[in-house]
């Protein structure tokens, strides 16, 4: 996944500010230190000094008996023990760096550093609305235990639990997969069996992996549609276009938003153009589907149906038995 051009210059501006701010903690440092220590001047001033000789020297093409590199390295030596004396850290006049790797310019040799990957992630996680809660809501903390095994489907025969661990195998099959094969999962089924747990899964594992991912409950997002519409503004417009370009768009709890006609028409053009543009898809909805091809238009159903892998849950809702467990 390659980030936007927003999205780069937004980690890039990071490095800058950095930067700017380090020079200025060096330049407060130098001035306090020479304020001390009239000495250093005189020294960083040799040191100029044998580089220009040694400089000039080269460019005339004249002899210079000069060991640049221990004649410096003796100066600085004199510039330690001074600062050391007068009680600042010896490296008190260097440049320093949050990321001594890169210093801070995210690059090692045209690679991206570790810290730049970093920043990718955190930039990710601020994006998708939903960092805090994947803290608590991913795949390592995901339990089958709320799920039950005498609680059938008359018309598959499966448990509850038995779907679940098929649901859960899907989801996890989707984030593996996810960049090489491209898939919409359409997860539905009771109120408060696991659907918006599942698409936080999915969401925590893309961001980790530096795809970017946005979360919108539908309220919200049809919300934003309107606000692009009727009154844009720049951040409007700037979380519009991220809708339609992101890796992956999480739509939570469809169905709860009022549906109308230009509800009806935002998400079917969300969904198409995404679909045109193999941009992946995860939708979450208390809706059957049956419902689903009411509330919404024949065409949006006939996407979903065909270009969507249905997950379906069912079971005692969760939410309900956390609180009697906990009383």
């Amino acid at each position: 996944m390659s980030l936007s051009n927003m999205q780069y210059d937004t980690i890039m501006r990071a490095y800058n500010k950095k930067q700017l701010q380090h020079r200025h903690i060096l330049d407060e440092h130098i001035q306090t230190a020479y304020a001390q220590i009239p000495k250093l001047g005189e020294i960083n001033a040799r040191i100029a000094s044998i580089s220009i000789a040694k400089a000039r020297a080269r460019l005339n093409r004249t002899e210079d008996t000069t060991d640049l590199a221990s004649s410096i390295q003796a100066l600085a030596s004199q510039r330690r023990e001074l600062l050391l004396t007068h009680g600042f850290p010896a490296d008190y006049l260097e440049l320093q760096y949050d990321c001594p790797l890169c210093r801070d310019t995210g690059y090692i040799e045209n690679r991206k550093c570790s810290c730049f990957r970093q920043a990718e992630i955190s930039l990710l996680y601020d994006q998708s609305n939903i960092r805090d809660i994947l803290e608590e809501e991913n795949f390592s903390k995901y339990s089958l235990e709320y799920y039950s095994h005498d609680l059938t489907n008359q018309v598959t025969g499966s448990s509850s639990y038995d779907t679940a661990v098929q649901a859960l195998k899907r989801c996890r099959t989707f984030t593996e997969t996810f960049g090489e094969n491209f898939e919409n999962l359409f997860i539905y089924g009771d109120t408060g069996v696991g659907k918006t747990f599942l698409s936080h899964c999915i969401a925590k594992d893309l961001i980790d992996r530096s795809f970017c991912v946005i979360y919108f409950t539908a309220f919200d997002l049809f919300d934003l549609f309107a606000k692009h519409t009727f009154a844009t503004t720049e951040e409007a417009r700037e979380l519009h276009s991220n809708i339609f370009s992101c890796d992956l768009l999480i739509i939570d709890d469809l169905g709860t938003e009022l549906t109308n006609s230009f509800v009806s028409s935002q998400f079917f053009l969300c969904i198409n153009e995404r679909l045109m543009h193999k941009k992946s898809t995860v939708i979450s909805t208390n809706l059957s589907l049956d419902q689903l091809a009411a509330t919404y238009s024949e065409r949006t159903f006939s996407r979903i149906s065909s270009n969507y892998s249905m997950i379906k849950l069912f079971g005692n809702d969760i939410r309900i038995q956390k609180k009697l467990n906990n009383k």
